[in-house]
């Protein structure tokens, strides 16, 4: 899935829906929120999306921090929106899903970056000289990590800024 087909998909759902909130998303596009402990220590889960007999459902770890549960639930909104079908697969060979889930978390940190990052005001505030993607990653109150997916994006729409310096990985979200 290209990224430009990953920003219209947000676009598109933000425009229907006339929001980019992802908790506001969550309830317009019927999907059940549950917010469950699941532990503080690194390793524990984040979040998951579930469809089950038609219902979808995303669970995200309340013993997070708010700021964290907000990125996690856009996040999983995108494997909703963009994931549907392999969501609804039972059984993957451990190959086919390492694989394959590098490639999914990546396209749901794109999508979660598009969704949550506005394009005017992260040029913006790095057109400052004094901002830099720790800083701004610190003004939206996100991870370095995930700014670094909306540089890659904006690279890609065709601005010219200096090389995200991060390059992120597919599973970041895991180590937050």
């Amino acid at each position: 899935m290209s990224i430009a087909y990953i920003c219209q998909k947000v676009k598109q759902t933000a425009h229907k829906y006339r929001t980019s909130d992802p908790y506001q998303l969550c309830r317009d596009l019927h999907i059940s929120l549950l917010l469950r402990p699941m532990g503080t220590k690194r390793e524990s889960c984040k979040g998951f999306y579930l469809l089950q007999s038609r219902q979808q459902v995303i669970v995200i770890n309340n013993d997070l921090l708010p700021e964290l549960q907000r990125i996690i639930l856009a996040h999983e909104i995108g494997h909703a929106l963009l994931h549907r079908k392999a969501a609804l697969k039972k059984a993957f060979s451990d190959f086919v899903l390492f694989d394959a889930a590098s490639t999914l978390e990546y396209e749901a940190n794109i999508f979660a970056a598009e969704l949550l990052v506005n394009d005017h005001e992260i040029l913006s505030l790095l057109n400052d000289d004094d901002t830099d993607i720790f800083a701004a990653a610190s003004f939206f109150n996100l991870p370095p990590e995930l700014l670094d997916f909306k540089l890659r994006i904006l690279q890609h729409k065709g601005y010219k800024l200096a090389s995200p310096p991060l390059l992120a990985r597919s599973d970041f979200l895991k180590d937050v």
